[in-house]
């Protein structure tokens, strides 16, 4: 992608401010006079005010003054510890009321259905706001917080553009089902249903437009939201309007992304000699040397590229008579660093927050939509194809299949195309064409009534609304050899979805001042129903024919489940130092049968604010200590199917029909279904301790916890003739989750020159699962994945690596082929061998984050690391003389590690290949400049530089040790990207 003229501009304009800083405006200096108090009104002593850009200021006295002298039109910065920074233009006289930042104690925090302050809280949770997210390129809205939460675990899906991410809080508590948490934007529940043309329904939100993330982790947090709980829930709040006259921001960036680490195969001239001295018999007579060409070809170099993006974003705020309001529009064009591949998003949002009847009614309208176009590349053949092509061989040839070399069989007129020989890698890209168009939009309306019969009592309601479409077409041209046997394709493919969610709650809060007490009181009902139809269609050639048995029966396949809710929730306060909160929430889904269909979730969790007790008031450096305890039930339902407490018949297909007389008639066949299936429930213990010194300029907490699941979904067998299948889907299971949290943050130095901010966390988490059928079976091994190096059992973790003890030459210390310890004593070696051995799961996660300011410079970076995790190498363990050496008339390239480890045949399940994946990650580095106000004051420039993926340290041999779910075959690999950025506010 070139860069576009208008971004060009824009660079050069940035440049040429940073060269022609206009000074402040000189004259004489004018006396200033002023006054700084809380948002309490009480007078804060120690506040800095300085002129910016001048390293000249002043510090408020104990009642809150202050006087300095400063150039008209000046802007001074006002700041002081646990507020938020104010910046204001010099005047005779300043007065000015600072607002808490985030993590203070007085920080209102959002909640389920409310807000509460940070020092009231009684579950564990944590709100991560703009000024701490992650930097540079972030395409979808998760990527803002990683390592920024203890407990919470990010993984992308890959270096693709809009590719998602996995999200775990708190480990896995779940094996058949969904382990995602639920996400919530400004309380419009997201069900979670993909999109098609999208490959990540969260890359439809524009991550400009977020404000704060709140995540809720144990269950006195959660449980309110009932039977989506169980994963944890991310409280998403979008950017809001304020009074006053507009103002406009404006956001732009430009990425260059690279390959980092290629991975590790065989060059041109180290796969000659291994051909030349390794052949393993001939092919048509000839020695397979005979297949190399004459090219020297680096596959890998051939399909990826640097990848160019651009990202800009333009805000306005500001209000219309007495309505605040929010409006923005976001282009992304971000290109993939595999060749031809393409994401742009046009995105727009709309927020309206007025009040009405003097305060008593609060309007809250939020509107966001996209337009998501995408380009997607053929990326898992050909990188895989790129690993395995014959480096000898040429891109380009003279040949029926576009001119690209390809595999092929014969001679002569009998030439014809090897079908099982790997694809020319540059061939699936170019010749490959998947163009989709999603649209979505979702947003919703809150009003808030203060009802004017009985202070304090409010009416609440929640419409929202989320609407999906896609569609897309596949086109691959009939000479192409990655579908030369059907003659092309020519594919469309589309879906809906369509989710609406009703809400309506009453919420009170009473200040019984008498007996030292307060209530906040909020219960409700709710609806909430999804649907999602895909549309069916045949299989088409390139030139649109249809190719036969392809038709679909049925022209869509909708799917819909619906929920309903009662939820309710105390939050009671004594003294100001003891608080007790309980919430209970039975919800009733369409996804079970009658009797199973309505669950009850319970919490109840208890705060004590032990900083306030009496004997801790001369401690001058304590400012916060909470001791909070909490015990709740959650439920998921989520990842289980719409319909699988009954059968559902489906018509055979057509090469399946059953002759009556003259007609042929396609026979109705049921699923396997379990009329009793019902909730996964996981019961949460939970401790924790907050806390706080120097006035909170050390901050942080500790949490330790206890989960357990029952009523756990697993496959098992069934006997033949019980069902429509010889296994099902039930609940049977238990699984266990304990851990502990630690996170601190330090603000080191505040003065008025210098600011550094620090934040450190580690979790400690380990999952077991601890029952997995109906009565204990000790012949029951577990659930053996699809990858079959992976299993679920009993007493061990969930999806640990299942694989043979690999025995070692002594004398060489090289691994011996197709020898394994004969773990059983039996004197055979067979399945009976075969033994648990680590889990894909790290244990401790850790984030570390700092930034440090020097007046007008600020550097930062973001540190991750997984601790004892493992990977299995399936790219090692296909490094093998056999898979060079392929019978079928073709040679495949492969890692280096067959120089090292001559094994012939594949080992696939060989305890060496479970490899440790440990890492710890640079995320992210920047350098950000605030060049002050410009053009008169008219508006304010900052600048940033950006590197993301800035280094990996590991042991683990494989391009990437940070792959969710353990299994390395082939990966979109994650590029480091450069990133030049600008904000512009005026």
């Amino acid at each position: 992608m070139h860069l576009t003229r208008t971004t060009r501009l824009l660079i050069a304009a940035t440049l040429l401010s940073l060269l022609h800083l206009p000074g402040l405006a000189q004259g004489p200096s004018l006396p200033v006079n002023g006054t700084v108090l809380s948002d309490k009104g009480a007078p804060i002593e120690g506040a800095s005010i300085s002129i910016a850009a001048s390293g000249k200021g002043a510090l408020t006295d104990s009642k809150g003054t202050f006087t300095l002298a400063a150039p008209p039109n000046a802007i001074l910065v006002i700041s002081y510890v646990g507020y938020d920074t104010v910046h204001v233009m010099a005047q005779r006289t300043v007065n000015v009321t600072l607002r808490p930042t985030a993590g203070s104690l007085t920080e209102v925090i959002v909640i389920p259905y409310g807000t509460q302050q940070r020092k009231d809280l009684t579950g564990s949770l944590a709100v991560v706001t703009e000024k701490d997210f992650q930097g540079g390129e972030i395409t979808t809205p998760e990527q803002l917080i990683a390592g920024k939460v203890a407990g919470v675990s990010i993984t992308s899906n890959g270096g693709s553009p809009g590719s998602g991410s996995v999200i775990r809080i708190r480990g896995v508590v779940s094996l058949s089902a969904s382990n995602d948490p639920l996400i919530v934007v400004d309380g419009l529940p997201f069900s979670g249903n993909g999109i098609p043309g999208a490959s990540n329904a969260l890359s439809l939100v524009n991550p400009n437009d977020i404000a704060s993330f709140t995540v809720l982790k144990d269950a006195a947090a959660t449980a309110i939201y009932g039977s989506r709980a169980s994963n944890g829930v991310i409280l998403i709040t979008t950017k809001k309007g304020r009074p006053g006259p507009t103002r406009f921001s404006f956001n732009s960036q430009v990425s260059a992304g690279k390959l980092i680490k290629e991975e590790d195969v065989m060059s041109a001239a180290q796969f000659r000699q291994f051909v030349d001295s390794n052949s393993l018999g001939t092919y048509n007579g000839q020695p397979f040397s005979a297949l190399l060409g004459s090219a020297n070809t680096d596959w890998q170099r051939q399909i990826f590229q640097t990848a160019i993006s651009t990202d800009n974003n333009l805000n306005a705020t500001g209000s219309i008579g007495s309505v605040p309001y929010r409006a923005s529009f976001g282009y992304l064009n971000q290109d993939g660093i595999v060749r031809t591949d393409n994401l742009q998003r046009y995105s727009g949002s709309l927020s309206l927050t007025p009040h009405f009847f003097n305060d008593a009614l609060k309007v809250e309208l939020n509107l966001h939509g996209a337009v998501l176009q995408s380009q997607f590349a053929n990326s898992g053949a050909a990188i895989s194809s790129a690993l395995y092509f014959d480096p000898t061989q040429p891109v380009h040839e003279k040949s029926g299949y576009g001119n690209f070399f390809e595999w092929t069989t014969g001679s002569g007129n009998t030439l014809t195309l090897n079908k099982l020989a790997p694809r020319n890698p540059v061939a699936l890209l170019d010749l490959y064409n998947n163009h989709a168009t999603v649209q979505r939009s979702f947003g919703n309306l809150a009003l808030d009534y203060a009802l004017p019969w009985i202070s304090g009592l409010h009416a609440n309601l929640n419409l929202g609304y989320d609407v999906a479409h896609g569609n897309g077409i596949v086109q691959v041209p009939a000479y192409a050899a990655q579908n030369f046997l059907d003659s092309g394709q020519n594919n469309v493919y589309k879906g809906t979805m369509t989710d609406v969610v009703s809400e309506f709650y009453l919420s009170y809060i009473k200040d019984l001042r008498p007996i030292k007490s307060t209530i906040n009181v909020v219960a409700g009902y709710g609806y909430y129903d999804n649907k999602t139809t895909n549309w069916n269609y045949p299989d088409r050639r390139a030139n649109g024919d249809t190719i036969p048995g392809s038709t679909p029966l049925y022209p869509t396949s909708p799917a819909e489940n619906t929920l309903i809710s009662w939820y309710g929730r105390l939050i009671y306060t004594f003294d100001n130092k003891y608080i007790l909160s309980g919430s209970i929430r039975t919800d009733g889904s369409s996804r079970f049968a009658p009797a199973n269909r309505w669950g009850t979730f319970p919490a109840v969790a208890l705060t004590w604010r032990i900083q306030q007790e009496k004997f801790l008031q001369s401690a001058s450096a304590l400012s916060n200590l909470n001791l909070r305890l909490s015990y709740g039930i959650t439920g998921n339902q989520d990842g289980i199917g719409d319909y699988s407490y009954m059968p559902v018949y489906g018509l055979s297909l057509n090469g399946s029909e059953y002759q009556f007389g003259n007609t042929w008639y396609n026979m109705a066949t049921a699923s396997a279904y379990d009329a009793n299936i019902k909730w996964e429930q996981t019961a949460t213990w939970n401790g924790g301790l907050d806390y706080g010194f120097l006035n909170n300029r050390i901050f942080g907490s500790v949490d330790v916890y206890y989960k357990k699941t029952s009523n756990l979904l697993n496959t098992v067998p069934v006997p033949a003739g019980s069902n429509f299948s010889n296994t099902l889907l039930v609940n049977v299971g238990n699984m266990t989750n304990q851990g502990i949290e630690f996170a601190i943050g330090a603000n080191p130095v505040r003065t008025r020159d210098w600011r550094w901010n620090v934040a450190f966390n580690i979790a400690y988490n380990t999952n077991k699962i601890t029952k997995l059928t109906a009565v204990n079976d000790p012949a029951y091994v577990g659930a053996l994945q699809g990858n079959n190096v992976q299993i679920n059992s009993v007493g061990y973790s969930a999806d640990a690596f299942y694989v043979y003890h690999q025995e070692y030459n002594k004398a060489t210390g090289k691994p011996i082929e197709g020898v394994y310890q004969d773990l059983n004593g039996d004197g055979i070696i067979n399945s009976e061998d075969l033994y648990r051995y680590k889990t894909p799961f790290p244990p401790y996660i850790l984030g570390f984050s700092t930034d440090l300011t020097y007046h007008r410079w600020t550097v930062s970076t973001v540190l991750r690391a997984n601790i004892g995790n493992y990977m299995y190498n399936g790219l090692a363990a296909n490094a093998n003389e056999a898979n060079v050496f392929n019978p079928l008339g073709y040679l495949a390239n492969t890692l280096t590690n067959v120089l090292t480890t001559p094994f012939i045949y594949s080992n696939p399940q060989s305890d060496m290949y479970v490899q440790n994946a440990s890492f710890l990650k640079m995320d992210n580095l920047a350098l950000s400049f605030n060049a002050g106000h410009l053009f008169r004051n008219v508006a304010n420039l900052r600048v940033s530089a950006n590197c993301q993926n800035v280094f990996t340290i590991t042991k683990y041999p494989g391009q990437d040790p940070e792959l969710y779910g353990g299994v390395d075959n082939s990966f979109y690999p994650r590029p480091r990207t450069y990133t030049l950025g600008l904000n512009l506010q005026f």
